[in-house]
């Protein structure tokens, strides 16, 4: 069996870059974020990008490095209010966006994944989400269709791999990663460890090697996203 294990994130993304293509990345805030293939996609220098996630990280940290070079040109997203330049982008005009309910995100993309072409849904009916989109009844509740999501290349964040490309996510970081992972024709995973083959126990694997093109070890920063503190009394 080939390893999939990569020296760096700049040769972990050889030849699955180019301009105009999309790009789905897990995480939620900054937690589970690829980071280090968020650097070196930025550092590639492609650009028209449509970035699916979650949300668009904050503006100095995370996709909002992208936004601030310009290199996106459209997001899926579900939330988008940490991020002060996505706002400046979209409100100016320069930044497309298509608004996402969280779960029919998460959804779209693991139905993509699965080979599913579209789902029905009660999220989002009567309301602006459901704008030009096919509706139908099922048991007397009206249902809005919504389109799997298949992404030109996914970026993902583990704890652990080994060779072959299993994953194994870590608490909360886990999120939206093993969908993203999913949905791409490619994938690359950034993880803090890599264990030989056959280390990992089957039953805690979380996202099959199937699915994982690349794998990267890195060290992530860890950053906090907001942090709240109290007056000591």
């Amino acid at each position: 069996m080939q390893s999939k294990v990569y020296e760096s994130p700049r040769a972990a993304l050889a030849g699955l870059t180019r301009n105009d293509i999309s790009v789905a990345v897990g995480g939620f805030g900054l937690c589970g974020i690829p980071e280090q293939l968020i650097l070196a996609l930025r550092d590639s220098g492609v650009t028209g990008l449509t970035a699916i996630s979650n949300n668009a990280g904050v503006d100095a940290w995370g996709l909002g490095l992208l936004l601030q070079s310009r290199q996106i040109r459209k997001m899926v997203s579900s939330y988008v209010g940490e991020n002060a330049e996505f706002e400046r982008q979209y409100m100016s005009g320069e930044l497309e966006l298509e608004f996402n309910p969280q779960g029919t995100l998460a959804e779209r993309m693991r139905a993509g994944g699965a080979g599913v072409a579209g789902f029905y849904t009660k999220t989002g009916v009567g309301t602006v989400v459901a704008d030009g989109k096919e509706t139908k009844e099922f048991d007397g509740e009206t249902y809005v269709l919504e389109r799997g999501i298949r992404a030109d290349l996914s970026l993902v964040k583990a704890w652990k791999a080994d060779p072959f490309g299993n994953l194994v996510f870590r608490k909360t970081a886990r999120n939206f990663n093993p969908m993203v992972a999913m949905c791409g024709a490619a994938c690359v995973a950034e993880v803090e460890e890599i264990v030989p083959l056959g280390a990992l126990d089957p039953d805690q694997i979380h996202t099959p090697g199937i699915f994982v093109d690349r794998v990267v070890k890195t060290v992530s920063e860890k950053r906090i996203e907001q942090r709240t503190v109290r007056t000591r009394t």
